[in-house]
């Protein structure tokens, strides 16, 4: 039996509480939209491509600040930000991008998103394209993560391989749609309370799959790695089930055990009972730190005759002031250390996680 000790800090909190206080939301103000106006200008003044320049290139004053604020509360508060206030029906949808990218660098780095060079991705309902990288799926197989996040229905609670992920609505659904956040910290917590025999387990390695949907064609397949990991007395994890189920599939991984399955639907059950269900407002940017906060969604429904077509851009985070991380970790991340660039999708052909120009 593991020694664990209940984790304290305001990353472990439970949602209706979180959504009673509200306590987690934070607004742009007049001279921060101009800011934004300002330097989106000077942008397209200069020519720059789209995702194409440097933080030097978006200057900000009274908004960097609120972003350095942000990013300590995402390190060391809730691990959880919405920030609202970005009046998106002002812009065209490549404008939005445009002051995404830009914000994204006041708060950290952007790393790839798959193997394919996806620097921002587009959260959207892609399941009718007729192309390779949505060909039905073999009988007998997992459905890939990539296939339901690029689809209308529901997602269970994961992790994305970055340091923090960043949401930002332009268009909401006719219906459904809401992000459900929860509290990792709250769950250990919960688990050690209630089962910690089962918490040793999600302590200890868990072997996922390495989707060439995701990583393109790497030597390995699958690799180990524990749900949940403390160090330095911060917590990480990475986790989705998805990962798990497709690692089953390779008869060189272990088979899970009936207890790694029970942990996990506990993990799973816990999640739900401590979760916040909140909806986007279009302009929102959510932001999360993978290492404490699980996300998902409900089901949704579009309507392309009244242009209600969900839409979200996203991008994948490497964080300056990121916590160190487990040995073993480094098997995924790249790194364990605090502050370095990690995360991500390493390129086939550059093995870089990043544009070459960043």
């Amino acid at each position: 039996m593991i020694e664990a000790q209940p984790l304290s800090g305001r990353a472990g909190w439970y949602g209706k509480e979180l959504d009673r206080s509200g306590a987690w939301i934070c607004s742009l103000d007049d001279t921060q939209r101009e800011e934004i106006d300002a330097a989106l200008a000077g942008v397209k003044r200069a020519r720059l491509p789209l995702c194409g320049f440097v933080r030097d290139d978006f200057p900000l004053a009274s908004t960097a600040t609120l972003l350095a604020q942000i990013s300590d509360e995402l390190e060391n508060g809730f691990g959880a930000v919405r920030l609202r206030g970005l009046p998106v029906e002002r812009y065209s949808d490549d404008d939005v991008r445009q002051i995404f990218w830009g914000l994204g660098h006041h708060l950290g780095t952007a790393v790839y998103q798959n193997a394919r060079g996806e620097i921002m991705g587009e959260v959207r309902d892609e399941s009718k394209r007729a192309d390779e990288s949505y060909a039905p799926i073999e009988a007998g197989k997992v459905v890939s993560s990539r296939a339901r996040a690029r689809s209308t229905g529901p997602l269970r609670w994961h992790t994305d391989r970055c340091d923090v992920i960043a949401l930002l609505c332009v268009r909401n659904a006719k219906a459904g749609g809401i992000s459900k956040l929860t509290s990792i910290v709250t769950i250990y917590n919960e688990i050690l309370r209630r089962r910690p025999d089962l918490l040793e387990l999600l302590c200890q390695d868990y072997w996922r799959a390495r989707p060439a949907d995701e990583d393109g064609a790497l030597p390995t397949h699958a690799f180990a790695l524990p749900v949940f990991g403390v160090q330095d007395g911060k917590l990480t994890c990475q986790y989705s089930r998805t990962y798990v189920e497709q690692a089953q599939e390779f008869p060189d991984v272990p088979r899970l055990t009936a207890a790694q399955n029970e942990a996990l639907d506990l993990l799973a059950e816990v999640a739900e009972e401590v979760c916040l269900y909140s909806p986007f407002v279009p302009g929102d940017i959510q932001l999360l730190n993978n290492h404490v906060i699980f996300h998902g969604r409900t089901a949704y429904e579009d309507d392309s005759a009244s242009q209600q077509e969900r839409l979200l851009f996203r991008l994948w985070l490497s964080m300056p002031n990121s916590r160190r991380l487990p040995r073993g970790f480094e098997t995924l991340w790249g790194t364990a250390e605090a502050g370095a660039l990690r995360g991500g999708v390493t390129q086939p052909a550059t093995g870089a996680r990043v544009p070459i120009a960043a």
